[in-house]
């Protein structure tokens, strides 16, 4: 009897731990919802002909696009306990590195190729260093920030390396748009959907959360931790590649200084989102639903004509607000 008992107590309980995870996820983005909302009502009463016309609509998920592909890369590291600082340097140095005039001779697939791989580079090179050199992320990726910042710049000698490729250019403008949606958009749903699916439904996915959870329990339950943050930088790498070719197609050019704070804005993108920095646990619809906060901000402000000083102080308050309410809800979980 007493066994019977137990058993009838702990069944509830156990579910009852689940209920709450759910529920939180689903209030946390039907809340981000709701700042959208409030946002597109903003920028409708500020600037309704400019901010509600269907072009700047496309541009707002155009530039969402962008971003949007590196924090879905940067929502894996994170959930693996982890953190990459050089993705926008890696975005910029995939960038002029691809549109070099040696590169722009091979064409759409030069490009493409070049950009890709040298993401993929620059995550093999972290993913070395932190998992198998022992180096903390945080070091060694603000290592890589400062090397392929430096290596741009080398590389366009501070100018502007201008497209010439038609059948790159050409992604970008309206005639090339499918129902109305821009091509940079349709891949941005397309990496997104894919995030997605790995970190939900596949053993990849179970076991970066597991990494993040706990990397000694996950390294007795079998896992090769090493390998796995490997992996997860070479995944960042990729979607870097994969945003620096968007940022061609977007700009027609490629800089040295594309990718500024894309890392503030990919981190601060997930975070509010709902994946929590300490890791074992990431949200990618929530990490996209960040995105098109901030990207929906940075456009209300742009319209307005107000500094981007002002716009970055608005970000940063917006982070430590984030990361205030995930340790509070900690909190609550563990009482």
């Amino acid at each position: 009897m007493t066994l019977s008992t137990a058993k009838s107590t702990k069944a509830p309980v156990r579910e009852g731990g689940r209920r709450p995870l759910g529920l939180r996820a689903d209030v946390r983005n039907l809340s981000l919802l709701g700042v959208l909302a409030v946002l597109v009502a903003v920028g409708g009463f500020t600037k309704p002909a400019e901010f509600l016309s269907s072009s700047n609509l496309q541009l707002v998920l155009t530039q969402a696009s962008v971003i949007g592909v590196v924090t879905v890369g940067m929502t894996f590291v994170i959930t693996s306990g982890g953190i990459d600082l050089s993705v926008g340097a890696i975005v910029a140095l995939a960038s002029v590195w691809a549109t070099t005039l040696a590169t722009q001779e091979y064409g759409f697939a030069g490009i493409l190729f070049t950009a890709v791989v040298v993401g993929l580079s620059c995550g093999l090179v972290n993913g070395l260093l932190i998992a198998y050199g022992g180096l903390v992320p945080f070091i060694a990726t603000l290592a890589m920030l400062a090397s392929a910042r430096g290596l741009a710049l080398q590389i366009t000698d501070g100018r502007t390396q201008i497209v010439t490729v038609d059948s790159v250019l050409d992604l970008g403008v309206p005639d090339a748009y499918i129902l109305g949606i821009p091509p940079l958009v349709l891949v941005f749903a397309a990496v997104t959907v894919v995030g997605w699916l790995i970190l939900n439904r596949t053993t990849f996915g179970r076991r970066t959360v597991a990494v993040g959870g706990n990397a000694e329990a996950a390294r007795l339950a079998g896992i090769d931790v090493r390998r796995q943050r490997l992996y997860l930088y070479l995944l960042s790498g990729l979607c870097c590649g994969i945003a620096a070719f968007l940022l061609i197609i977007l700009s027609g050019s490629g800089q040295n200084t594309n990718g500024n704070l894309y890392e503030l804005d990919a981190i601060a993108a997930a975070i509010i989102g709902g994946t929590l920095l300490t890791g074992g646990r990431g949200t990618i619809v929530g990490s996209v639903l960040g995105v098109l906060v901030f990207t929906t901000i940075t456009n209300i402000f742009a319209l307005n004509n107000l500094q981007s000083d002002v716009q970055q102080i608005a970000k940063g308050a917006i982070i430590v607000a984030a990361v205030l309410v995930q340790r509070r809800t900690a909190r609550h979980g563990e009482a």
